[in-house]
């Protein structure tokens, strides 16, 4: 490789591909995070529909309940009206208190389930005006998460046309890169997280912070050969000497 091949020339070849890589990869990243947001605001969104569905069925109930005790009361009524016109067809004195007691106990449970009824209605009016501000509220909370929405799909989009244009721009350099030079560093820039080059400073490998011997610092100068860092695998490269 060292007799064929201009390591110094190679390795500027990959640090301008590194710089355009290193940007997609971040911009891959924020969009991949972007259908989390959307589905955070999603998940928000339904959870106060949920309160307002909740609300609904508690109100739906509510309207049974009060229709059961209606149809309780007219069946009571009726009976009352029944046992009343019976009265005066009984023959002793027994039957007509045990009647009468019959019809105060019917009066007497009417006057129970009409207090029901009312308490019903009190609390289907209390649920009628908080489904309404809730209505008018969730309303309010479904034009924001669409307009959230909305600003993350395009931000979606700004970022796949970026990244677009950083790959056109990868690719006019590519041709340009040995192409077992090019596998090394793309394997490399698979497994580490879009970083597979990075300069050294201070004896400083800039990829794992790990310290750099000065034996592979002068094997990194001679540009004979790629050299790698013996703690993260990165391809190492001196800036001063490009």
């Amino acid at each position: 490789m060292a007799e064929t091949l201009n390591i110094k020339e190679q390795i500027k070849q990959l640090v301008s591909l590194q710089d355009i890589d290193g940007k997609i990869y971040a911009l891959k990243t924020a969009k991949d995070e972007l259908p989390q947001e959307i589905a955070s605001l999603q998940k928000s969104f339904e959870e106060k529909k949920a309160h307002l569905n909740s609300l609904e069925d508690r109100s739906k109930a509510l309207a049974v309940r009060r229709k059961e005790k209606e149809l309780e009361l007219s069946s009571q009524e009726e009976n009352v009206k029944k046992l009343n016109s019976q009265l005066f067809s009984l023959k002793t004195n027994k039957e007509y208190q045990t009647m009468l007691e019959q019809i105060a106990g019917g009066k007497a449970d009417n006057s129970v389930r009409e207090e029901e009824i009312l308490k019903i209605m009190d609390e289907q009016d209390v649920i009628k005006a908080e489904v309404t501000k809730e209505k008018a509220r969730l309303n309010e909370e479904e034009k924001k998460f669409l307009e959230q929405k909305k600003k993350v799909e395009e931000r979606v989009i700004e970022l796949e046309s970026a990244i677009n244009d950083l790959t056109a721009k990868g690719k006019q350099i590519i041709p340009s890169i040995d192409k077992r030079i090019y596998a090394v560093y793309e394997r490399i820039l698979k497994a580490l997280h879009g970083l597979a080059l990075v300069k050294v400073e201070n004896y400083t490998c800039q990829g794992c912070f790990i310290s750099v011997t000065p034996q592979v610092v002068n094997e990194i100068k001679m540009l004979e050969r790629l050299v790698t860092c013996e703690s993260c695998a990165r391809i190492l490269y001196l800036e001063e000497d490009l």
